[in-house]
């Protein structure tokens, strides 16, 4: 087995309220053919606030992709480590202590990886392996712990480092008018988190049981980055709501092959995007919505922070400190694909098994 330890989270000190973003979307886009209805959709994402890691006004204008990705290194090597070690005290580990670190992102690109400039810069072993995720976007928070579980699993002594920076700000398009990338505007917030996955069976947290992935056939172009000389433009197909129709069936399965009822778990920590979704799976799952109450408060005062997402409910988890030990749970990321990448576990208090 393995524990996944308490999460360490941290957002941005620039703050976007929900009735700037629609004063902005009025204002700068007054002129769009379907403004009302984009307008709706933004108040419909059930997001007040965002934290962006520059002010509005640099965040609206666009110098470059190449200034843009700058900007990203620049803000990932100024913010990370400090989340690095918070998520290590959490798991009272040190840097020596981790022997693969897993880097996921989907807001900014380098070569080599985040996890080189980590290894040097914060004195991780030499021979720590290096793992990092780009391409999965809002599932990659969920595959960055199952990467990391399986890593436990075959090397039960070692110990795995997660980490996901999202600067989802820096991937304005301020010439990109369509319905999905406007919706976009209003939706995504920049964020990071980590968190330790400790092999063996010691410490407080979830033991992690059992991982699975799953792509839905056929909607590989329905969450997806364009790729222009002005950077990543996000596209979102207008039948991506549908999606958790086709996707509770596999986490009912993934459970019952656990021998778990998907209906009378302890705890649900999902990422899936906006809470139409997360209504849904209320539905889909036969649960009461009460159940995702901290994927709901991570939209509510951060936005959609994309593989960030689902460790800062999770880290909600922790802190309302409402989970008995043995109490059983879900974790689970949706993102491109369409992928649900999905891991269930049992809490476990420091010295309890």
């Amino acid at each position: 087995m393995a524990v996944l330890c308490r999460p360490a989270v941290a957002v941005p000190e620039h703050v976007v309220t929900l009735d700037e973003t629609l004063e902005l979307a009025s204002r700068i886009h007054a002129d769009h053919p379907h403004l009302p209805l984009v307008l709706r959709l933004i108040e419909h994402t059930g997001v007040c606030e965002r934290h962006i890691i520059r002010p509005m006004a640099e965040t609206l204008e666009h110098p470059g992709f190449e200034t843009r990705n700058r900007l990203y290194e620049e803000h990932a090597k100024k913010r990370v480590p400090d989340v690095i070690r918070q998520a290590l005290a959490n798991a009272e580990l040190e840097t020596e202590d981790i022997d693969l670190i897993v880097y996921v992102s989907c807001t900014g690109f380098m070569m080599p990886s985040m996890t080189a400039w980590l290894i040097n810069a914060m004195d991780f072993k030499p021979v720590t392996r290096q793992l990092p995720i780009a391409q999965m976007g809002c599932a990659a928070g969920g595959a960055a712990i199952n990467r990391a579980h399986d890593f436990c699993m075959a090397y039960p002594d070692k110990n795995a480092l997660i980490v996901a920076c999202e600067f989802c700000s820096l991937c304005y398009q301020p010439t990109d008018v369509g319905i999905g990338q406007l919706l976009s505007d209003g939706l995504f917030g920049d964020g990071i988190a980590a968190a330790v996955i400790k092999g063996g069976e010691t410490g407080s947290g979830i033991r992690l049981e059992r991982n699975g992935s799953h792509l839905v056939p056929g909607t590989e172009d329905w969450i997806s980055y364009a790729i222009k000389a002005t950077g990543f433009h996000f596209q979102l197909d207008k039948r991506v709501p549908g999606t958790m129709e086709q996707l509770a069936p596999v986490l009912r399965e993934l459970m019952e092959g656990h021998g778990w009822d998907a209906s009378g778990l302890d705890f649900y920590i999902v990422h899936a995007g906006g809470p139409r979704l997360l209504d849904d799976l209320v539905k889909f799952l036969d649960v009461p919505p009460e159940v995702f109450r901290h994927s709901k408060a991570t939209l509510t005062e951060y936005g959609n922070i994309a593989s960030a997402l689902v460790l800062d409910a999770l880290d909600r988890l922790f802190e309302e400190g409402s989970m008995k030990h043995s109490a059983r749970g879900i974790i689970a990321g949706f993102g491109p694909g369409i992928t649900a990448e999905m891991t269930i576990g049992t809490w476990q208090e420091n010295g309890h098994r």
